[in-house]
């Protein structure tokens, strides 16, 4: 549940309180003993208010003894840390400077009590129990001695809050013990995403950014110069795996891909180290970003520079990016111009002169500036605890000065600020929560009349809002969370080949997005000395006319490059997908834009248009000849037995066939539209009603000759005319209605490949047309039988049998006429329908006239009453 502590947590905390020095009276110095073994290292200062401190002051802690047979024997930790041990000195420097201060806590003494956490967890909880339980050395003499009570009577809890820690994951132990008594922590270097729950960590606090303003930073940064394909490194521990998790997620919704991801072990092998710089080695992405602290990089990045493997750009996080210790000589060729974020930094006045200041000197409250110094000089103090023997004695009197570390070089500070403003957060929360006026007032000093609880101050640190000597808003949000602000940090090499870490730009997290990154990229050194960002891509971004295909299989950054289809274009680089060109436009042939669509319809410029109206006006110049021919022979048999009135209106008919075929070329109009199909219909509907009346006169003609007969003389001219009137009125009536309910329309085709656009009369109701053409289909029909049961029928010439046959050839034309129409595309659909109209009337012509005119030109003889009768003399 949410605020309390794990069943695994509560038996640590029983087990290490047993192990606690405890003082069980402060009146009987007699009845005081210890228990456990446990008695820690300390850097304190008594005062009204002792503020508690976690560094990490070595960086090497032994291996818990789980034995429990025999009592716990304390180890002590290994590997004094320089920079941890700064952060330290920053706290102490802060608390004086505080106390120096007239108008913050006028009349309250700050006191501190730092213990080492040793970066580990076991001793991070064994460290903030003893500052919780209220036992030091310090104390423990003091009692001893029989010397009055300490004089930090203003808090009910011998330590109301806590500064620590930099790791995460000891900071979530910490965090768990401490929250539920409402002790509050306030950590200067723990990013992790995970400590943001306050139903967890209800009493944590921290002047260091999240990492999820981190992880936002990383992303915009990758994808400002493009970085889609990125290597990612990191450790066995809670910063780094919620980090890097965050950062895989918020990498994929850019769009860009993780290409490789390795851990290193707590306690790595040579095997294990050589397996993830094979995979760093391998891959194709150039690009490497690494949540790790820097004593856990070490080994990997001396296997790195062993293999000489340059021309990858590391990324650094906050953990890492200003650590001293990789700019060792060894580290330049491969680390030079690294890029990373680090926390705002602060030249903060009076610090390095205070570093400066520590002195070695005997006793326990100097312990770990005993320590430092051993470190420092590499030497041995007579009075220090260093177990290297064969080191040169310490004089004392060494001068900082003229040493270059990570302990001396503290301008500017980053997580040195972090401890400052974290120290001054509590001053100002006391300052607020013990009700403190300035000095002069009628009301003096502060409230120390009443003790107050952790939780108290916990409630006034939350509300606590003020503005640094820096000029910088220093408050925590609903989370505990500072304002996130970030320095871009560039590893350039300086004139004497040492590195230094120059600032190329910053991140604010608070600022508008699209606001928050600002880079001055013509600062930055790039890996391998090259003058432009590096590329680290799986497959390079695909040209514009082409499309981004994801490999089966493959992250997504990892991609095939397709051209766009038809009628699709991309005009810039790394297009997911085509885009769709406007109406009536088409993609040119590199698919990079859209131009005009070519316009496509029968014109009468083109061969084919000049052969069809050729052939057209063939037919008109052919029917024309043919009723010259007829006009002029009109007084002979032949002509008067073919009823040469109806031979001319036939001719007349099959002329509008010929001349309508010229309605169907040009570029489409609404009137075009609607005058082609009524023009063809009711043309073709008169030629066939003429062929129909020619066929049923001949019919009755030779039935008349039979006695009694009055057939003919019922179907007389008069008769004839009507019957073609009325066939004709038929058809006119049906392309009136289907003109005016559902006329064609002229329409831009783009169905079309190629970019071509097809000028066409839509049929808006295809159903007219067939019923129009099926009219002609229904009287051909019955002509065409009529026609065929006359073509035994006597004489010479019988024009029954030429009629059947231009039948025949007027079928075959209408028949194939319909599939061809529905599978010509574009602008043959109107040519096939030209040709049908054309075939058709010239078979019609030459099959009922053709025959008519041989006799009148070339056998007259023939042309006689006898020869038509078959009379004629042989």
């Amino acid at each position: 549940m949410p605020g309390k502590m794990p069943v695994c947590e509560l038996v640590l905390l029983a087990h290490f309180l047993f192990l606690l020095p405890r003082v069980e009276s402060s009146e009987s110095v007699s009845a005081c003993r210890r228990l456990g073994e446990f008695v820690p290292q300390v850097l304190e200062v008594d005062g009204d208010v002792i503020l508690g401190g976690l560094f990490p002051l070595h960086y090497m802690a032994p291996e818990p003894d789980h034995i429990f047979t025999d009592r716990a024997q304390f180890k002590r930790c290994s590997g004094f840390d320089l920079r941890a041990f700064r952060w330290a000195q920053t706290m102490v420097f802060a608390i004086e400077e505080i106390n120096r201060n007239p108008v913050l806590l006028p009349g309250v003494t700050l006191g501190y009590r730092i213990l080492d956490s040793c970066d580990h967890v076991h001793t991070s909880l064994q460290s903030v129990l003893s500052l919780v339980n209220g036992s030091s050395a310090l104390e423990i003499e003091e009692l001893a001695a029989s010397s009055p009570h300490s004089t930090h009577c203003l808090s009910r809890a011998p330590v109301p809050a806590v500064i620590g820690l930099a790791s995460s994951t000891p900071t979530r132990a910490v965090a768990n013990i401490l929250g539920p008594f409402d002790i509050p922590l306030i950590s200067y270097f723990a990013t992790c995403t995970c400590l943001t729950d306050k139903r967890v960590y209800p009493s944590f606090l921290r002047t260091v950014p999240s990492d999820v303003f981190q992880v936002r930073a990383l992303v915009q940064l990758m994808a400002h110069f493009g970085w889609r394909w990125v290597g990612t490194i990191g450790t066995d521990e809670d910063y780094s795996h919620y980090g890097i998790q965050a950062f895989t997620e918020q990498l994929e919704e850019w769009g860009g891909c993780v290409a490789f991801h390795r851990t290193i072990p707590k306690v790595p092998t040579p095997a294990q180290i050589c397996a993830i710089v094979d995979a760093l080695e391998a891959s194709t992405a150039r690009v490497v970003v690494v949540f790790a602290t820097e004593g856990q990089l070490l080994e990997l990045l001396s296997e790195v520079a062993r293999r000489n493997l340059t021309g990858w750009q590391w990324v650094a996080s906050e953990a890492w990016v200003t650590a001293k210790i990789l700019t060792a000589p060894e580290f330049q060729h491969v680390l030079a111009g690294a890029l990373g974020f680090s926390f705002r930094g602060a030249n903060i006045s009076g610090l390095s002169e205070f570093l400066l200041r520590v002195r070695p000197s005997p006793g326990s409250r100097s312990v770990f500036t005993n320590q430092f110094w051993e470190e420092q000089f590499g030497c041995k103090l007579t009075y220090g605890d260093s177990e290297v023997m064969d080191r040169p004695l310490c004089t004392g009197m060494e001068d900082l000065g003229l040493v270059e570390s990570s302990y001396t070089s503290a301008s500017p500070a980053r997580v040195s600020y972090n401890v400052y403003k974290a120290v001054y957060a509590i001053a100002h929360a006391l300052h607020s929560l013990l009700q403190c006026t300035p000095v002069g007032s009628d009301q003096k000093g502060c409230n120390t009349g009443s003790e107050f609880t952790p939780g108290q101050l916990l409630h006034h640190l939350k509300r606590v809002n003020f503005t640094s000597q820096f000029g910088e808003k220093v408050y925590f949000d609903e989370n505990g969370e500072p304002v996130p602000l970030y320095d871009i940090i560039n590893w350039q090499r300086d004139g004497r080949g040492k590195i230094q870490f120059q600032r190329v730009g910053s991140y604010d997290g608070s600022a508008p997005r699209g606001q928050q990154l600002e880079m001055d990229k013509n600062s930055i050194e790039w890996t391998g000395g090259q003058n432009q960002a590096p590329v680290s891509l799986c497959t390079s971004p695909c040209p514009p006319g082409t499309r981004q295909a994801t490999r089966p299989g493959k992250p997504v950054c990892c991609f095939d490059c397709l051209p766009c289809a038809e009628g699709e274009f991309t005009n810039t680089s790394g297009s997911m997908e085509c885009i769709k060109c406007p109406m009536y436009y088409w993609s040119n042939a590199e698919r990079v834009g859209c131009v005009a669509g070519i316009e496509e319809f029968l014109s009468f410029q083109e061969i084919m248009g000049i052969i069809l109206v050729a052939l057209s006006l063939l037919g008109v110049g052919a029917a024309t000849a043919v009723s010259v021919i007829f006009f002029l022979f009109r007084a002979t048999p032949i002509v008067k037995a073919n009823n040469s009135e109806l031979s001319f209106l036939l001719l007349l008919s099959l002329k509008l066939c010929f001349l309508c075929s010229l309605v169907f070329m040009g570029r489409p109009s609404l009137w075009s539209c609607q005058a082609r199909q009524a023009a063809f219909g009711i043309s073709f509907v008169l030629c066939i009603s003429c062929i129909l009346v020619k066929t049923i006169v001949v019919l009755l003609a030779f039935r008349s000759t039979m006695p009694g007969s009055t057939s003919l003389k019922r179907f007389g001219p008069p008769q004839q005319r009507a019957f073609i009137v009325a066939c004709t009125a038929g058809q006119a009536i049906l392309c009136m209605g289907w003109l005016a309910l559902a006329p064609p329309v002229p329409y831009k085709n783009t169905s079309y490949q190629g970019g071509r656009i097809v000028l066409e009369c839509k049929d808006v109701w295809p159903l007219g047309f067939y019923m129009v053409l099926g009219y002609i289909g229904l009287l051909s029909c019955v002509c065409f039988v009529l026609a065929f049961l006359g073509r035994k029928l006597p004489g010479t010439f019988n024009e029954a049998k030429l009629i059947t046959f231009s039948m025949l050839i007027f079928f075959a034309v209408w028949i194939s006429f319909i599939p061809a129409y529905n599978s010509t595309p574009g602008k043959y659909t109107v040519a096939v329908e030209i040709f049908a109209i054309l075939a058709s009337a010239f078979g019609l012509l030459f099959c009922i006239f053709a025959p008519k005119c041989y006799i009148i030109l070339l056998r007259p003889e023939l042309n006689t009453k006898k020869g038509m009768t078959g009379k004629t003399s042989k």
